[in-house]
């Protein structure tokens, strides 16, 4: 295994220079371009190649439907807004 471009690089059945190494690497960058890059195994079949990749795990936002609207926090609410969330009926379970 090896590094390139802050990714760990694994090649299987074969080998790869680091120049084509690099396109997969910026294939996969392009393909998810909100997403980070933290692995890519590159399986050599042929004249194929198979791509495993694994991006960095993104946080989960909590995102709530109060009165037809769907938000992640209640800081751009105006005041009617925020007093209709702090006033209604909550259900916990």
């Amino acid at each position: 295994m090896k590094r390139i471009d802050n990714v760990d690089i694994k090649v299987l059945n074969g080998e790869m220079d680091d120049r084509e190494i690099k396109n997969y690497i910026q294939y996969v960058k392009e393909k998810y371009k909100d997403e980070t890059l933290v692995s890519l195994t590159l399986t050599i079949d042929g004249d194929y190649v198979d791509m495993n990749y694994h991006l960095k795990p993104q946080p989960i936002e909590r995102i709530r439907r109060i009165t037809g609207y769907l938000v992640g926090t209640l800081e751009r609410f105006n005041d009617a807004k925020a007093a209709e969330e702090r006033d209604r009926v909550k259900h916990h379970f």
